[in-house]
């Protein structure tokens, strides 16, 4: 009974750190805001250069991930009341995340260990076949309607309208447009998906190992 109760307590462990890994790794993807620069002409909407966006971008990564960093101070965007407001609360998102993985990585490594040494990587199979459709259905929703999404995913995180920028008073919105975030999503669900497809396949590789 205790031995089922710890198992799937480690299971929910690797869920919880395989997301906010893929959550982790979407959210520092320097390389593909700095690729959207050139893909989506967001240097049509500033002065900047692209050095210059993207130091402006790091400061506001630095203000996001790091936990003694009080104040969002960018060098060449003012930020308003309402728009401090939402990177503060975006910020307590960030560090709720880290929190997550640093707390759920070692239950997860001990609960792996536990299932090799006993040789049951392959009941990860099962969990994980579920595991791997929730990714897929919400997707499918975001691929439908974008804009709708969006929207409802702000309403769910946040319980006021401090996400709707206005670009005259925090001009940043105009660099950090929609379809950019559309990249992140897209990003995070293909992470998860192979993260999620991982416990499954050497589920199955161990258990062809079988005798």
């Amino acid at each position: 009974m205790k031995n089922n109760w710890l198992e799937r307590v480690g299971l929910i462990c690797l869920l919880l750190t395989l997301l906010t890994l893929a959550i982790t790794l979407t959210i520092n993807a320097r390389w593909l805001y700095q690729f959207d620069i050139g893909q989506l002409d967001l240097l049509d909407y500033t002065t900047l250069s692209e050095k210059e966006l993207l130091h402006n971008f790091d400061q506001l990564m630095r203000y996001l991930n790091v936990p003694w960093v009080e104040s969002l101070q960018m060098t060449d965007f003012p930020v308003s009341t309402s728009g401090a407001k939402h990177f503060y609360e975006v910020k307590r998102l960030f560090l709720l995340n880290y929190g997550l993985l640093l707390v759920t990585v070692i239950p997860s490594v001990l609960y792996l260990r536990h299932l090799i040494k006993q040789k049951r990587l392959w009941t990860l199979i099962q969990p994980f076949r579920i595991a791997v459709v929730a990714p897929i259905v919400v997707a499918f929703m975001m691929a439908v309607n974008f804009d709708r999404f969006f929207i409802l995913f702000h309403g769910v995180l946040f319980n006021n309208d401090a996400w709707i920028f206005d670009p005259m008073t925090d001009p940043i919105i105009n660099v950090l447009p929609e379809t950019f975030f559309l990249h992140c999503f897209i990003l995070f669900f293909v992470l998860l998906e192979l993260f999620y497809f991982l416990p499954m396949y050497f589920g199955k590789r161990a258990l062809k190992k079988e005798p």
